[in-house]
């Protein structure tokens, strides 16, 4: 299997990129394509590349430019035709690669994506899923930041995509529920109270509305909103994550006792610590597109573009956009879905 990495994107540069990639590459009979300058990143892989890594295991492809963080999408896309999000995403679809991985500029990897790769049918709108762990196993929620203004057949689709990726953790009838303010029927703005009809009325396993609070509980297996809710519920986890571990260090530094305490109670502590790292999950998918995306955090470390890797593959394995077209599919009759 073969899985393209814009290895130009993020934060950190190539080098994190690199090393994610021959992290992966130990662990798996995966090969990777690095996408981006080749003069800079055949230097770098030749300075991270192990012994032990074959050659027919990571290749580079050439790609001029690069899509800066802080560039519009759109106008971005339009101009740099031979930026390497873009190139990676056309080695998938011309079948050169099963999946495209990205750390860049995401409003241009999704832009990216759609462009070189199309719509699926019956999708109004591809959107980002997200991996939250919690108290019992991963919940997946969708949107997190794609499609901030929605509409009920919205909803509803990513409600069939996120249980369709959700089958990547081997659950086979995924629980959904809907983010509300309540749990009760009628609670929540309008958008909420007519997908909710339309949920209750499908053949998903919908249980549902959940309530921030139940986000990390572990009950479901989907959460869906839209992405205006979602993406504020990611970046909330993110830095309450980062600020409770934070506040327990201060807490910790305060008397001897408690340092002791530390010292002994350690591996629960790094075991607390990898439990929330967003590294662990990988990366976003991109669900929606004829094709297999990732869109990772820009701060991604070597560790998290391993894991998204790992992921892509694992979508690919797991046939997740053969589930999610016949998913749609099954809900095409609904003509509102068709816009």
């Amino acid at each position: 299997m073969q899985i393209a990495l814009d290895a130009m994107g993020g934060d950190h540069g190539p080098e994190e990129l690199i090393g994610g990639a021959l992290l992966a590459v130990k662990q798996s009979s995966l090969q990777v394509t690095l996408v981006g300058n080749q003069q800079i990143l055949q230097a770098h892989l030749d300075r991270l590349r192990s012994d032990d890594i074959g050659s027919s295991q990571i290749q580079i492809v050439h790609a001029a430019e690069v899509v800066e963080m802080g560039e519009s999408p759109v106008d971005a896309i339009r101009k740099k035709k031979d930026s390497s999000v873009l190139v990676a995403f056309e080695l998938v679809r011309q079948g050169l690669a099963d999946a495209a991985v990205s750390a860049g500029n995401s409003g241009a990897t999704m832009a990216a994506a759609v462009r070189k790769l199309g719509r699926m049918e019956h999708v109004s709108r591809p959107g980002i899923a997200s991996i939250f762990p919690t108290l019992k196993k991963p919940v997946v929620m969708m949107d997190v930041g794609a499609n901030v203004d929605c509409r009920p057949q919205h909803l509803f689709q990513f409600a069939v995509m996120a249980s369709a990726f959700s089958h990547i953790f081997d659950i086979d009838r995924p629980r959904i529920g809907l983010l509300s303010i309540g749990e009760e029927v009628g609670k929540g703005n309008t958008l909420v109270k007519e997908t909710y009809a339309r949920l209750a009325a499908s053949s998903l396993n919908f249980v549902g509305n959940v309530e921030g609070r139940d986000v990390f509980q572990g009950d479901v297996d989907v959460i869906v909103c839209d992405g205006f809710v979602g993406n504020i519920c990611l970046k909330l986890s993110e830095g309450l994550a980062g600020a409770a571990m934070q506040m327990l260090k201060d807490e910790i530094m305060k008397s001897t006792a408690a340092k002791i305490g530390y010292f002994l109670a350690r591996p629960a502590f790094r075991a607390f610590a990898r439990r929330v790292d967003y590294a662990e999950y990988g990366g976003a998918p991109l669900l929606g597109v004829n094709g297999i995306g990732i869109i990772c955090h820009g701060k991604s470390s070597a560790e998290a573009i391993k894991n998204a890797i790992l992921e892509a593959a694992k979508m690919v394995e797991k046939q997740v956009n053969q589930r999610i077209i016949e998913g749609l599919a099954a809900n095409a009759q609904d003509e509102e879905l068709v816009i």
